[in-house]
């Protein structure tokens, strides 16, 4: 169990989900929350890393620090992808290991799963199909965190988990018109439409493929849930090298219904026109929590909800937002 006064560092504080794991604990009560910006700390920097927690001394992590971004970055970046993120992982991990850290969340991302298979998606079906080409750098990022955990939990006796989030969305999100994902770039689209008085709004593909979406903060809650299980509850549940979790909503909605209820939420009048010429990408993309449900945690704030706070957020800040 957490003690409110122990430290605990959030790595990638700033990011989208880092940004709500440190709100969720502080609205939790918890006040020896340990955050570093890039210019303190360089975390694809080893020795930078175990200097910092060595110092810092911290009682768990979360690593929510990565380099992130839309198809096109990630497809042309593939190197920055993968050797950004294998390094700021590996330095954090082996860091606190030698620092005698011992409890560790590690935040992976679904496109850890083959690009092809079956749905809902379960934690066993990991390594079990070709990955999506386009992110294949940065998938194999993450899924080498989790081996990484895994295998430090097996040699060391140290307690890392994994969690894998479905499609984030929430305030604090990347709203770039080229590199954004999906309910970020509408709200962008749909808002900026409304403001120049166009008549229509086309989004790409049929509109018929199916996603998953999870609330950020409920990402949040969700990662802390999984932090204070019972060592023995994390472990009945899970496999020596099958330790990761699912988290998502277990509910999935079609990209042109999305894009109704993001234009209802902006106040988008005109038409909603699809583009069959583009790509769908995957027909479906949903998780299975039951694992999750089973532990006792589900999701609460629904698509509706979300959108609506996303939005609001969007407007507040839409001279400083990361665009």
């Amino acid at each position: 169990m957490i003690n409110k006064d122990q430290k605990i560092f959030v790595a990638g504080h700033n990011g989208l989900v880092g940004s709500a794991i440190v709100r969720k604990l502080r609205d939790k009560g918890y006040k020896k929350i340990i955050t570093a910006n890039r210019s303190k700390l360089d975390l694809t920097n080893q020795i930078k890393v175990y200097n910092f927690l060595k110092k810092k001394k911290p009682k768990f992590i979360f690593i929510a620090a990565a380099k992130v971004g839309g198809i096109y970055s990630n497809n042309k970046y593939r190197a920055d992808f993968i050797y950004s993120n294998l390094s700021i992982q590996n330095n954090i991990i082996h860091s606190a290991y030698r620092c005698n850290i011992k409890d560790i969340i590690f935040l992976g991302s679904s496109c850890v799963y083959p690009k092809f298979c079956n749905q809902p998606i379960k934690e066993e079906y990991l390594l079990n199909g070709k990955l999506e080409k386009t992110n294949e750098p940065y998938a194999i990022a993450k899924i080498a965190g989790i081996k990484l955990c895994e295998s430090y939990n097996r040699q060391y006796g140290v307690d890392y988990r994994s969690v894998m989030p479905t499609n984030l969305y929430g305030p604090g999100d990347n709203f770039h018109e080229d590199d954004s994902h999906v309910i970020p770039a509408l709200i962008r689209r749909f808002y900026e439409a409304t403001i120049e008085e166009k008549k229509e709004v086309i989004i790409w593909g049929t509109g018929n493929a199916k996603r998953e979406f999870l609330h950020v903060d409920d990402m949040a809650a969700a990662s802390l849930f999984i932090l204070d299980l019972p060592k023995a509850d994390y472990e009945r549940n899970t496999e020596p090298t099958l330790s990761h979790v699912n988290v998502g909503s277990g509910l999935e909605v079609t990209i042109l219904d999305l894009a109704k209820k993001i234009a209802a939420t902006v106040g988008f009048l005109g038409e909603i026109k699809c583009d069959p010429t583009k790509p769908d990408g995957a027909p479906r993309k949903l998780l299975d929590v039951t694992k999750l449900s089973k532990l006792g945690w589900n999701a609460e704030i629904n698509l509706d909800q979300g959108l609506h706070e996303t939005f609001k957020w969007f407007k507040n800040n839409i001279n400083d937002i990361r665009q």
